[in-house]
């Protein structure tokens, strides 16, 4: 889900790209699978952190 222009990048920080088509345009149902991918990635992303 890139920027577009170049981001700011602050040392200690992890970045990441999450490749996913872009919904303009598309079909409803290829927009819900981009939702569906989105939810895959935060998800994921989730479950990777550190309890606190």
């Amino acid at each position: 889900m890139g920027c577009g222009d170049a981001c700011p990048v602050v040392p200690g920080r992890r970045y990441l790209d999450w490749p996913v088509a872009d919904p303009d345009g598309a079909p409803i149902t290829a927009v819900r699978a981009i939702r569906d991918e989105i939810d895959a990635h935060i998800t994921e992303l989730l479950t990777s952190l550190p309890n606190h």
